[in-house]
């Protein structure tokens, strides 16, 4: 990592801790309210995601029907996902148990009701499966990233299928989403996109110090008559490679 711009880098850092500081101010007057419901934290998350990206000068690029229900079945390129894809539409996401024990981040993750799992413990599966469906039934949009990790976005990682029961049941609508990054000063899959042996603070300092960052995300409905989930997790893949193929 190369910090070449400590002035916009301190400039953000602040400005991003004091974003963090009223946001849990904000969300200290719901509990008063008694606003703490699944979609209550997701719209919370939402008002919050957007002053960040506000602050990285980041005004993603959407295109195709916006999903506000549902399943969401996204690739995973970096943390900064969860904060575009919040920023444009509530959300609840679900992510790895690692996570909730990041600085600061975790504490936001617990707040804005994310399901954390346990890859590692696979009886929990059924478990989260439960707390997924759940959160459907509440109508909130649920975000999964099936690669289970991020990657460079170079491609999608191949899709685990144990926390798909709920979309094989098709109970719900579900919706697809590819994520694009691309950067004016710097290497997007290394510099963005956290994933190998990248470690969190040193990468997400560098990452302030940036002009612009760009983000392109490409939603779109999906359809599958097929209720077995390892069919379902490679039909999903299958359709987030022809969204990213496609022509922007």
């Amino acid at each position: 990592m190369n910090f070449r711009r400590p002035l916009r880098i301190v400039a953000r850092f602040l400005r991003f801790g004091c974003i963090v500081f009223s946001a849990f101010g904000d969300f200290l007057l719901r509990c008063a309210s008694g606003n703490t419901a699944l979609p209550d934290r997701a719209l919370w998350l939402h008002h919050h995601t957007r002053r960040v990206l506000k602050m990285f000068g980041l005004q993603p690029r959407v295109s195709g029907p916006i999903p506000s229900c549902g399943l969401l079945i996204s690739n995973h390129l970096s943390y900064l996902d969860i904060l575009v894809i919040s920023a444009i539409t509530p959300a609840v996401f679900v992510a790895k148990r690692e996570v909730k024990f990041w600085p600061v981040l975790g504490l936001c993750a617990q707040i804005a009701g994310t399901l954390f799992v346990d890859r590692a413990r696979k009886l929990q599966v059924g478990e989260m499966n439960r707390k997924i469906q759940d959160a459907l039934s509440a109508g909130v949009l649920v975000v999964l990233f099936p690669e289970g990790t991020s990657s460079n976005g170079q491609t999608v990682l191949p899709f685990k299928s144990a926390l798909l029961e709920p979309a094989a049941q098709n109970a719900h609508p579900i919706s697809v989403g590819c994520i694009q990054y691309s950067m004016n000063d710097g290497d997007a899959g290394n510099e963005i996109c956290y994933w190998g042996d990248h470690t969190f603070f040193p990468h997400m300092l560098n990452l302030m110090g940036k002009q612009t960052i760009h983000a392109a995300v490409r939603f779109a409905p999906f359809e599958s008559p097929t209720t077995s989930r390892k069919e379902l997790a490679c039909r999903l893949r299958e359709a987030i490679l022809d969204a990213k193929a496609a022509p922007s």
